[in-house]
């Protein structure tokens, strides 16, 4: 019997593995595909949606668990919307205590949302909803809810369209997400008319992007729908972006053989760990270490821990970020460059470039596909 039963999992294990061969060997190799520039009633048009509704000086928040919340997601449109100084940005939390962010670095929110709800009692004008751990925390569900119906303009940053999906407020509404989310947003939410080819969608008074990269021409593009053409173009020069249209291939970010398989090896190599140590510096440009620190994070052979010999550091816009260790020097052997000193475009094509060299090509490729990153293995 015991030889029956060894005989007959054997087998089984050997269809499983033949299907997931089989599997593997259908899945697409990598595409190179180029997006069409949108029209330009299209870019009017969003333009106009996001148009502040109220006089004044704009409010906007952007929330966050403290458990989880997606690292770039998070930091990425506080620093470019503060460095373009068209509004007063508040990086919310639910709860006290620092927001740890995945996949790596801890900041400290300015407020919580009920401290937030007590001194704007009237809402926000535009909330940002990066990706969280949880799409149904009740907490930040009912938070959205509120605020869209004071007025707000709700733009969901990646897997944060899941976020604003479960909150309801993407019912019949024509919306886009990080490539590998899709699926899972469509089914939670069915009545979504998916857009392809855009890297971001307006639908009335809710904006959602593709995936993690795509927040830098969302924030330019609300940028100048606060503040005219001429301030986005003033800030994407400091980002390093040439232009922040919703141009978008869809059809280049889906399961290919050479992400699954790269995955799959990294994965494998369970004892070929390392750890590699980030620098925190004073006024250092909170965009360009989010990039860097994420990509670096999603290597599937690698992580990344900062540190620094102050308590915390405050970027060049503001943001607190707490160090993973305190001390005054790294291990020369496994330190990695922030790029600080780059705009935050270049420094990720940097970070990029150190992966590739590092690891190879492959597993560039598979971060930038994460990032939902267009490269020339991708989109051009």
């Amino acid at each position: 019997m015991k030889r029956f039963l060894a005989v007959a999992v054997a087998a089984v294990v050997s269809v499983g593995l033949l299907g997931f061969g089989i599997w593997i060997a259908m899945l697409p190799p990598t595409t190179v595909l180029t997006p069409q520039i949108p029209p330009a009633a299209e870019a009017k048009a969003a333009r106009e949606a996001l148009a502040p509704k109220r006089s004044g000086r704009p409010v906007i928040a952007v929330i966050g668990l403290n458990d989880a919340t997606e690292t770039t997601d998070y930091l990425m449109p506080t620093g470019i919307l503060r460095r373009a100084d068209i509004a007063d940005v508040m990086m919310l939390a639910t709860a006290q205590g620092p927001v740890q962010l995945y996949p790596a670095l801890n900041v400290e929110p300015d407020a919580t949302i009920s401290e937030f709800d007590a001194a704007h009692p009237d809402g926000a004008d535009y909330v940002v909803v990066p990706a969280m751990s949880r799409d149904d925390d009740p907490a930040v569900l009912a938070w959205l809810q509120q605020q869209s119906a004071k007025g707000a303009i709700v733009i969901g940053i990646c897997a944060g369209a899941k976020v604003v999906g479960a909150a309801g407020l993407l019912d019949g509404k024509r919306a886009t997400t990080h490539w590998f989310y899709l699926r899972d947003l469509l089914r939670r939410s069915p009545t979504i008319d998916y857009v392809a080819d855009r890297r971001m969608v307006i639908d009335g008074n809710i904006a959602t992007t593709t995936g993690i990269t795509a927040s830098m021409p969302m924030m330019l593009t609300l940028i100048e729908a606060i503040a005219g053409r001429e301030k986005a173009q003033g800030v994407a020069a400091e980002l390093g972006v040439e232009h922040w249209d919703a141009r978008h291939a869809s059809g280049a970010f889906t399961l290919t053989r050479p992400f699954v398989t790269t995955i799959m090896a990294n994965t494998l190599a369970f004892w070929n760990r390392e750890e590699f140590e980030m620098a925190l510096e004073e006024g250092m440009d909170e965009a360009s270490l989010a990039l860097v620190a994420d990509a670096w994070s999603r290597t599937y052979r690698s992580k990344v821990v900062s540190f620094a010999q102050a308590p915390v550091i405050v970027s060049a816009n503001g943001i607190r970020i707490l160090p993973d260790r305190n001390s005054q020097e790294g291990s020369t052997e496994s330190m990695v460059s922030n790029f600080s000193d780059q705009k935050p475009a270049a420094a990720l094509d940097q970070g990029l470039q150190a992966i590739n060299e590092r690891y190879g090509l492959g597993t560039a490729d598979v971060v930038a596909m994460q990032l939902e990153y267009p490269t020339s293995n991708t989109a051009r």
